[in-house]
């Protein structure tokens, strides 16, 4: 799955579903897609501030890029949590793990260690065949029968 078929498909196809898998390329293609994306918006930010010509203040510009931005964000959470769900699943783990993960991310000290857990899992491989979430993303018509 390649860069713009990976957007597509998480903001189209499946933006607010949390069944199912999402192959590896598929979650880390839209997280850089997500990546550029606020770059660039913090990027037209900076310049339009530093070419306003406002001294001591924040241009309109600017302010209406901040609120773009925001929107932004706001309405690609919904994308993002189901995407890392799906993710969690193509790694045979319940999307309720996300959550507990999430939630523990906000104990003070263990904050690092669960962010870091979620990499790991984003980064781990797929379940070969289909789990019990779904067909292999990658080779759908794959069967889980090991000896047949």
């Amino acid at each position: 799955m390649g860069f713009t078929e990976a957007v597509r498909t998480v903001l189209t196809q499946k933006y607010a579903t949390f069944s199912g898998r999402a192959s590896r390329s598929e979650y880390w293609w839209f997280q850089l897609f997500y990546l550029l994306l606020a770059i660039a918006i913090v990027v037209l930010a900076f310049t339009a501030g530093a070419f306003s010509g406002q001294q001591g203040g924040t241009s309109s510009l600017v302010v209406v890029l901040m609120i773009i931005g925001g929107l932004l964000a706001l309405a690609l959470v919904l994308p993002i949590i189901s995407l890392q769900v799906r993710r969690f699943h193509d790694r045979n783990i319940s999307g309720w793990w996300y959550l507990a993960l999430i939630v523990l991310g906000m104990v003070p000290y263990v904050g690092s260690v669960t962010g870091l857990v979620i990499t790991v899992l984003s980064v781990m491989k797929g379940t070969e065949g289909p789990n019990k979430f779904g067909p292999d993303p990658l080779r759908p018509d794959a069967r889980a029968e090991v000896f047949a």
